[in-house]
């Protein structure tokens, strides 16, 4: 066995005691033993064989024993027996720079964060702050380091694969060897996980653009370079490919790049039909090319109406299209006020007064407080005191700011039993409850499902939080049936919110068409704890819009009034 894999062994096995807490005595002598080893000039399996490994100073003979059976059958049950005995996460975030195990352990035992993504949504958050050994300062560094751990992974979120291909075709318009340009590929259709970039510009100087392209400045790699298409590597770790094409190509190549793969297919088999021959060059009848300026014009060549790129999931658009019934799509300015804000009542970085004339400056009619409630202690959620107090406050701002209402709410913790917090004189007085789950996140299917279901059946809930649980790259979904659910809330009459965090974005896209079937409404909402997060609204809105779902399906396009009565 190869010296370097015992010394790892060896090492891991004093971390893994560090996280569980073990005598650092213990954690110690495996470092030791891992150091001995590293410089140790004799053949280690002949000293295990000769039985003499446990005459070489520190080296006990409990760590001989286990040096020699990993030597002599390959593997360490002790080894794999503690592995097994730790959440896989908590090694991950080990990777974090200054993260360290006793952070790690005192993290998990007071928030039980188990993975990056957990911890990443935490600090964002502010939920280690107040933990003993941190502050301001160490979570601020631990989120740095999180997102250089998170380049060298093979997804991306929606939101940070999104702000670098901006930039990027900024930089690219700029050159001035662009005649146009736009970000193509799963960005364009709003996909909430995308693997790489893909950027599509026409020229009449492809040479220049490519040489311009991988002189980028924010460039860790290049991976390719060509006449029409390049390849790099971010410093952010997000690959990025460019493609030049003649101006004359640009609608079609916009249309092939911008996918998806199965939409693409359906409408090439579609031109087939109709005699035409579809790539990424053109539209063909025979060797005849049929002359579109853009994407709009090859629908209608094939007889549809235009496809929105959200929507170019081979999900019944094209059948939709030809028969003139697409929705239209909600947009970021039919919105008209905000539910699901975090102040610093709870784990909000800004204080009430901030967020409402951050809402105000923003446009918006009307915004939803909803600190968290009791249960979610981690997150410093309200007593009963805390919430008269706070309605205090709200009556004074309502009396001082005419242009906009602030709703008295709260994100309520769904309880496993699927209750919510606060007695009935409380949950009264809000004018509206989201219910979430923030805990006990591994019930079994039906006990996850029949939970929420009760939560929906409470009449002072209103909204359901972020459905599915997940945080995406982080957290799968809880085990719940989505169907039952979903026609639980359409049976009582209830919203489910299309979480807007970029993080979540959650209702999953994929439901959010069935729900709009089943009647359903639908609020878009920010889920903000500070200023910046309110404008996490455009995230909900791309995945509302991949759910084919119009204003009209949205409760907070309504006004004021209509979202009172609705609540009512």
């Amino acid at each position: 066995m190869d010296k370097k894999v015992i010394v790892d062994i060896l090492n891991e096995i004093g971390l893994l005691l560090e996280l569980k807490g073990e005598n650092p005595f213990k954690s110690r002598a495996y470092y030791n033993a891992a150091r001995t080893i590293e410089v140790l000039d004799e053949d280690i399996e002949a000293l295990v064989k000769e039985d003499r490994l446990k005459y070489v100073k520190g080296i006990g003979e409990a760590i001989n024993k286990k040096i020699s059976e990993l030597i002599l059958t390959g593997k360490l049950v002790y080894y794999e027996n503690l592995k097994a005995s730790i959440p896989e996460g908590l090694v991950e975030m080990l990777k974090v720079p200054g993260l360290g195990p006793k952070k790690i352990k005192i993290i998990y035992d007071k928030l039980n964060i188990s993975t990056i993504g957990e911890l990443e949504y935490a600090c964002i958050e502010n939920r280690l702050i107040e933990l003993p050994g941190f502050g301001e300062k160490t979570q601020k560094k631990i989120l740095e380091g999180i997102q250089f751990v998170k380049q060298f992974r093979g997804q991306h979120l929606f939101v940070e694969a999104y702000n670098e291909a901006v930039k990027l075709k900024a930089y690219i318009d700029n050159t001035n060897f662009a005649i146009r340009s736009e970000i193509a590929g799963s960005l364009r259709r709003k996909k909430e996980i995308v693997k790489d970039i893909d950027i599509l510009a026409s020229s009449n100087n492809s040479q220049k653009l490519m040489d311009l392209f991988v002189s980028y400045e924010g460039i860790r790699d290049i991976i390719a370079k060509g006449d029409t298409k390049a390849s790099i590597t971010l410093k952010s770790g997000i690959n990025t490919d460019l493609r030049v094409v003649e101006d004359e190509e640009f609608p079609y190549a916009l249309h092939h790049f911008t996918g998806s793969k199965e939409h693409n297919t359906a409408m090439r088999h579609r031109a087939k039909q109709m005699g035409i021959k579809m790539n990424e060059y053109g539209l063909f009848f025979g060797e005849e090319i049929i002359k579109c300026k853009s994407e709009e014009e090859i629908f209608n060549k094939l007889g549809l109406s235009y496809i929105p790129p959200e929507l170019r999931e081979n999900m019944g658009e094209i059948e939709a299209a030809e028969k003139g019934k697409l929705p239209v799509l909600i947009e970021e300015r039919d919105i008209k006020g905000l539910f699901h804000v975090h102040t610093t009542y709870s784990d909000g970085s800004n204080t009430l007064e901030e967020m409402v004339e951050a809402a105000r400056k923003l446009g918006y009619e009307y915004i939803g407080i909803t600190d968290h409630s009791k249960s979610a202690f981690y997150a410093g959620g309200l007593k009963e005191e805390d919430i008269l107090r706070q309605f205090e406050e709200i009556d004074a701002l309502n009396n001082k700011y005419r242009d906009i209402v602030t709703l008295k709410g709260i994100e309520s913790d769904i309880l496993p039993d699927g209750s919510l917090d606060y007695e009935e004189d409380i949950m009264k007085k809000f004018d509206f409850v989201i219910a979430s789950v923030h805990s006990n996140f591994r019930m079994n299917k039906k006990d996850m499902t029949n939970r929420l279901i009760n939560a929906l059946k409470n009449k002072y809930t209103k909204i359901m939080g972020h459905i599915s649980g997940r945080l995406l790259l982080s957290r799968d979904s809880y085990d719940f049936d989505i169907y039952e659910v979903i026609n639980a809330a359409a049976d009582y009459n209830k919203i489910i919110e299309i979480n807007s965090s970029p993080y979540r974005l959650d209702l999953d896209w994929r439901y959010i068409k069935y729900a709009k079937e089943k009647g359903i409404k639908l609020a878009i909402c920010p889920d903000a704890h500070n200023i910046e997060g309110l404008k996490d609204v455009k995230y909900g809105i791309g995945i509302a819009r991949k759910g084919w779902l119009e204003a009209k399906d949205v409760i907070n396009t309504y006004n004021v009034m209509d979202v009172i009565k609705f609540f009512r």
